[in-house]
């Protein structure tokens, strides 16, 4: 048993691609957490398939590492904006943090939203200024801001007196003064760590205490829940009381960020009895028998365990701690059965009870989604952070070999004391090179966006901060990316709720809509692709109210892609000319969801990205435009 003098529990908080991920890699290399002649992928906290592939970390992990005698826990946290309902639960298992923070690109959304949460719980952080060894690095400038952003988000004067450390993750070394130090080693960073990150206040002598702040699910041992062990010692087998507590809303409000007055009641008491306990010790979990304080453990013993629920002593009375803050979701969309005429082909063709119990499993570790029950018996509406927040779940139940049909993301509103609309707002920073500087600031505004400030790097690079409404946002990447030609750079995080800023036009082109079903002929997208960009090549299966492509004007194009050339006994002198077929725009399941409009789907299959018509037939379409019109009336005619 390690004593608690000899305990550091760090959590890592990043932006998205700021090297921390590969931090780890270099701090598991130095501790020599593997054998030599072990073989350890690179980003090896990285161990979702999802994860690996897309570069992000999408759900915490907790780790270990053992330094001159002291066990160090860390935690990796994610560095997206949309699951950073992660990193809220997490912080309240350690006593501090390392920022890690890119020495070109300086502070970012997500940094400043995860350094906000933990200079709140009171935690103090130690700075790593990552990639030091990078062209058009700027260490100086990248600490200024660090520290211009925590007096900017009150921290105390022992917060903002923080120690720093340079260096590289991905070449394993860092130093405390980069002119003066040699560049070798992990040491100073390991120094910092032992040194600044307090040990845990426990008393192992108290009655036993935690708070589960992490759930997974195995279908073995059921619902497993992680947390810090606060005071005292528990042994495998031994009773305990599960005390369930929410926070107090005052009644008269109905904002959904209406101020909790810091009042918490307990809402039950339950007995339990752990079955299994575990401790991590470098990536692997152990089974111990007997835990103690500071520990972070993982305990199985009840199928009920949620977020929040406090663990302790019967003799206790049951002792309650305060509930932890999640954040409430932001962005909402419809999961419905794939009606369409390739349904069960590709994949398993599932109703909305294996839905329903596919979301259901989801929520016993996924706290940030909100399932509410269906309204129709073909769908379900979900809620969560963000768009990749919903995607990265639907592209799970892809690869599980489900087929479904998805809307498109809708912003989920309020209604402040006076009965005014409220919309989630979010921070958008983005950096590009000064020629699209102009063409970013057109699409904004077109958004509803508000430019907040300017920044003038000096090297042919511009950062603009803008405030805009969470609909501006959607679909808007894709676009973006075209604007730049890939050079620009976005991101951006929730900021809490603002007035309605009025409608938006997010996509100003309409569809290609086929008319026919068959395979696409290369003849008929010929002729096609100067009416728009394409979305299917020659051969594909296609389906009446199928999308083939995005028509180059504001309203839908119906179109026959399926119709062959006609066959004569007459030879023509250009008949064996290259038609000039260009390559189809290929559809991600992101790109996808963020392009359809409101009255299209995407089908969603463990081999295709379609997207459709939610009414295929063309004449149950009109007659639903003309009742739609005829109810919500766009333009009102004036009377004489």
């Amino acid at each position: 048993m390690t004593p608690v003098e000899k305990i550091r529990n760090v959590a890592i908080i990043a932006h998205i691609d700021h090297g921390k991920t590969t931090l780890i890699d270099a701090l598991f290399r130095a501790a020599g957490t593997f054998r030599k002649n072990a073989r350890v992928e690179e980003r090896v906290m990285d161990n979702h398939e999802l994860e690996r592939e897309r570069g992000i970390t999408i759900r915490a992990k907790h780790c270990t590492v053992e330094w001159g005698g002291y066990l160090i826990n860390i935690i990796d946290t994610p560095g997206h904006a949309d699951f950073s309902g992660e990193v809220e639960r997490v912080l309240s298992m350690v006593d501090a943090v390392l920022l890690v923070i890119d020495a070109n690109e300086g502070p970012m959304p997500q940094t400043r939203y995860v350094l906000m949460r933990a200079l709140r719980l009171g935690l103090k952080a130690i700075v790593v200024i990552n990639k030091v060894d990078r062209r058009n690095a700027d260490p100086l400038a990248a600490l200024n801001g660090t520290f211009d952003l925590f007096i900017e988000l009150g921290a105390s004067d022992a917060q903002a007196d923080f120690p720093v450390v340079y260096g590289s993750g991905l070449q394993g070394w860092f130093v405390r003064d980069p002119a003066r130090d040699e560049r070798k080693g992990m040491e100073p960073l390991f120094a910092a760590v032992i040194g600044h990150v307090p040990h845990p206040k426990a008393d192992r002598d108290a009655p036993f205490l935690m708070q589960i702040s992490t759930l997974t699910w195995s279908d073995y041992f059921g619902r497993i829940g992680c947390g810090r062990v606060l005071q005292g010692t528990h042994r495998r087998g031994d009773e305990l009381v599960r005390t369930t507590t929410r926070w107090m809303r005052a009644p008269a409000l109905h904002t959904r960020d209406a101020a909790r007055p810091g009042e918490w009641e307990v809402t039950g008491a339950h007995p339990v009895v752990s079955t299994h306990l575990w401790i991590t010790r470098g990536l692997e979990r152990r089974e111990v028998a007997e835990v103690s304080a500071g520990d972070i453990i993982w305990i199985a013993g009840s199928e009920d365990l949620a977020i929040g629920d406090t663990l302790s002593l019967p003799a206790s009375g049951g002792a309650s701690l305060p509930p932890l803050e999640i954040g409430e979701p932001t962005v909402s969309m419809f999961l419905l059965v794939n009606n369409g005429p390739f349904a069960g082909e590709e994949g398993c063709a599932v109703t909305m009870r294996q839905i329903m119990e596919r979301l259901e499993r989801e929520r016993r570790v996924n706290v940030s989604l909100r399932v509410e029950p269906p309204d129709r018996p073909d769908r379900v509406k979900i809620s969560g952070r963000g768009e990749l927040h919903l995607a990265i779940l639907i592209e799970e139940m892809r690869r599980e070999g489900m087929e479904l049909c998805v809307t498109r993301p809708e912003v989920i509103t309020a209604v402040d004391a006076d009965g005014s609309i409220l919309e989630p707002m979010e921070q958008l920073v983005i950096d590009v090179p000064d020629e699209f500087q102009g063409v970013v600031l057109e699409k904004v505004a077109a958004r509803r966006g508000e430019l907040t400030g300017r920044y003038d790097s000096g090297s042919g690079l511009v950062r603009f901060e803008f405030r805009i409404p969470t609909r501006g946002l959607i679909g808007y990447r894709g676009g973006f990316m075209t604007d730049t030609r890939g050079l620009g750079i976005m991101s951006s995080r929730c900021i809490g709720y603002g007035p309605w800023c009025g409608e938006l036009v997010s996509r100003n082109r309409g569809s290609l809509v086929s008319m026919e079903a068959g395979p696409a002929t290369a003849y008929s997208l010929e002729k096609l692709q100067s009416r728009g960009v394409m979305f299917v090549a020659p051969m594909e299966r296609i389906y009446a109210g199928m999308i083939v492509g995005e028509h180059s004007r504001p309203d839908d194009l119906p179109c026959n892609p399926v119709k062959r050339k006609r066959l004569t006994n007459v030879r023509s002198s250009t008949k064996e000319l290259d038609e000039g077929l260009k390559a189809p725009r290929v559809l991600t399941l992101e790109s996808a969801i963020e392009w359809i409009a409101g009255d299209e789907l995407v089908e969603v299959t463990p081999r295709s990205i379609r997207v459709r018509k939610a009414i295929l037939d063309a004449e149950k379409r009109k007659r639903a435009e003309r009742r739609k019109q005829t109810l919500y009336p766009t333009r009102l005619t004036p009377t004489r």
